[in-house]
C-alpha cells in the first residue's frame, strides 16, 4: 500500500471515541487558539478590508457558511478562505516546528467549512481536524520542510491544501478511496511562495486560506464523483518528488495510528514568526531579572539557526528597519526591541514600528548565525540572547521556547490569550461563551450554533468592511 492510501484509508477511519483522550484535548485547545486568532484579525488586520472586498466581488458573500467574528453568512469555500487567512494573519497561529508549517489555518477552516454543509456534529469535524493535522504535518516532514524551504515553498499552503482535503473529506464521511481522489485533486491546487518576504505582502495569509479552500473543494468534487490522480503524493509526478528533491515518502506514515503530530504542534504565546521567540522569552527574563534599563543597551546578539536566520535575520539591514506590519512580524530586531522597550510582545505591539524608543534600539540588536543554537535545530527552535548593558553582559539560552509541545501553555493561559483577543470585539460575556462552547465542541449536534456564537452583537462593532 501506497502512502496515499494509506493516508487515506488512516482519514477516513478516524473517531473521536477511538483517539486517545490527550490528543482529543488538545485538538480541542487547538482549535480555540484558533478562533481567537480568527475574530480578532477580522477587526484588526490590514488585509481584511481588501481581502473582504474581493470575496464579495467574486458572489462568495451569499451563503450559510459563517466566519468568526462577522455577521454576515458566506458560501461554504469563501468561508473556507477567510476563516484560513484570517487565523494567519496576525502570525499568531500555532506552528509544527519539525514541519516548518502552521497546520490549524487550512485544516480548521476546511473542516468547520465541511461540517456547516454536511450538517455534521462537532465529534467528526473534530476528528477530520485530527486526520487533517495528522496529514499536513507528515506530509512536511517527508519533504522534508527544509528542502521545500528551499525552493521557495510555504509548506503551511503546500501541505495544508491536502490536510485541509483530509478534514473536509472525513467531516463528509467520505471513504478511503474519495479521500485518496480528493487527494488527487488537491494536487492540481497545492501553492505557496515565500516571496512575500520580499515586501511585506500579504499573500502569506491569503495563500494559507486558499489552501482550506482548495482542500474543502477537492474533496467536495470527489464527494460528487470526480476523479482525481492517483498516487498524488508518492507518485512520479506526484508531491512529495514534484516539490522537493529528496523526499522520504515513509516518513509520511512512519507510526500512524500510534504517533501523533497534533501533539508536537506549539501554540504561539507572540504574535510573530516562531524563529523569534526563544529570544523574545529571554528578553523578557533578562529584562525582568535584571532591572534592565532599555536605555542604557549597548548591543544585543540574538544567536538562530540557519533557518531563523533566513526568515527574521537577514538582510540584516532590512531586517533592523521594518516598514509594516509583516516586515515587523519577521524582524527579530524588532520583536527583541519590542520585549526590551515595553516588557511585552503582543499584537499591539505593532502600533509601536516607528515608535522612537524602538527605533533607537534595533540597531543595536543583530542576529547571527549561532553553532549550540544550529545543535538544537529542527527538534527545538531555540534562540540565545546576549545583552550588553551599561558595562556589564547578560546572556539567556532559550532551548523549549514557551508553547512548544515540552513547554505547552497551561488551558487557563490558552484561555486569557483568547480573551486578550476576542473580547474587545465580541464582548467579554459572549466570548466566554465562546470559549466554553469551542471546548466542548465535539459534543456538540453541529457547528453552526458555535459561528453564530462569534459574531459580534451589533453592527457597530463591525470594522474594516
Amino acid at each position: 500500500m501506497g502512502i496515499t492510501a494509506e493516508l487515506s484509508a488512516f482519514s477516513a477511519a478516524i473517531t473521536t471515541a477511538a483517539l486517545p483522550p490527550l490528543v482529543v484535548g488538545r485538538a480541542r485547545l487547538l482549535v480555540l487558539d484558533l478562533v481567537g486568532n480568527i475574530v480578532r484579525a477580522r477587526h484588526d488586520a490590514e488585509s481584511t478590508a481588501p481581502l473582504l472586498a474581493a470575496v464579495r466581488a467574486l458572489g462568495m458573500a451569499a451563503g450559510n457558511s459563517g466566519v468568526f467574528g462577522d455577521c454576515a453568512r458566506y458560501t461554504p469555500a469563501g468561508a473556507a478562505l477567510l476563516n484560513g487567512a484570517l487565523g494567519h494573519s496576525l502570525d499568531f497561529d500555532d506552528t509544527h516546528a519539525a514541519g516548518s508549517l502552521h497546520p490549524g489555518c487550512p485544516v480548521i477552516s476546511a473542516a468547520l467549512a465541511a461540517g456547516q454543509m454536511a450538517g455534521a456534529g462537532g465529534a467528526d469535524v473534530l476528528a477530520g481536524i485530527v486526520a487533517g493535522y495528522e496529514v499536513a504535518c507528515r506530509l512536511a516532514l517527508a519533504l522534508p520542510a527544509g528542502d521545500h524551504y528551499a525552493r521557495g515553498f510555504h509548506p503551511t499552503a503546500t501541505c495544508g491544501a491536502f490536510g485541509a482535503a483530509a478534514a473536509a473529506g472525513r467531516v463528509f464521511g467520505l471513504g478511503a478511496d474519495d479521500i485518496a481522489s480528493a487527494f488527487g485533486i488537491a494536487l492540481s491546487q497545492a501553492a505557496g511562495s515565500l516571496q512575500f518576504l520580499a515586501n511585506g505582502a500579504w499573500t502569506k495569509r491569503f495563500q494559507v486560506g486558499w489552501s482550506g479552500m482548495a482542500g474543502l473543494t477537492a474533496a467536495t468534487l470527489a464527494r460528487e464523483g470526480f476523479k482525481g490522480a492517483a498516487d498524488a503524493l508518492e507518485g512520479q509526478h506526484g508531491f512529495l518528488n514534484a516539490y522537493a528533491p529528496s523526499p522520504n515518502p515513509a516518513r509520511a506514515v512512519q507510526g500512524l495510528g500510534t504517533e501523533f503530530e497534533l501533539m508536537q504542534t506549539a501554540v504561539k504565546p507572540y504574535p510573530s514568526c516562531r524563529y523569534g521567540h526563544a529570544g523574545i522569552d529571554a528578553a523578557l527574563m533578562l529584562r525582568a531579572e535584571h532591572a534592565i534599563d532599555p536605555a542604557t543597551i549597548e548591543r544585543v546578539t540574538l544567536g538562530l539557526p540557519e533557518a531563523g536566520m533566513r526568515l527574521i535575520g537577514a538582510p540584516a539591514a532590512q531586517k533592523a528597519d521594518p516598514r509594516n506590519v509583516v516586515d515587523g512580524q519577521f524582524s527579530g530586531p524588532f520583536v527583541i526591541a519590542a520585549a526590551l522597550a515595553t516588557g511585552s510582545m503582543g499584537w499591539d505591539s505593532y502600533a509601536l514600528l516607528h515608535d522612537v524608543r524602538l527605533r533607537a534600539l534595533m540597531p543595536r540588536i543583530a542576529c547571527e548565525w549561532d553553532a549550540d543554537i544550529q545543535a538544537e535545530f529542527p527538534a527545538n527552535m531555540s534562540g540565545k540572547l546576549t545583552i550588553t548593558a551599561a558595562g556589564r553582559t547578560f546572556q539567556a539560552v532559550v532551548v523549549v521556547p514557551k508553547g512548544e509541545p515540552g513547554n505547552f501553555l497551561t488551558a487557563d493561559e490558552l484561555k486569557q490569550k483568547f480573551m486578550a483577543l476576542t473580547a474587545g470585539v465580541l464582548g467579554r460575556e459572549r466570548a466566554e461563551r465562546l470559549a466554553e462552547a469551542v471546548l466542548e465542541i465535539d459534543a456538540a449536534p453541529g457547528v453552526g450554533p458555535l459561528l453564530r456564537l462569534a459574531s459580534p452583537v451589533t453592527e457597530a462593532r463591525l470594522s474594516g468592511d
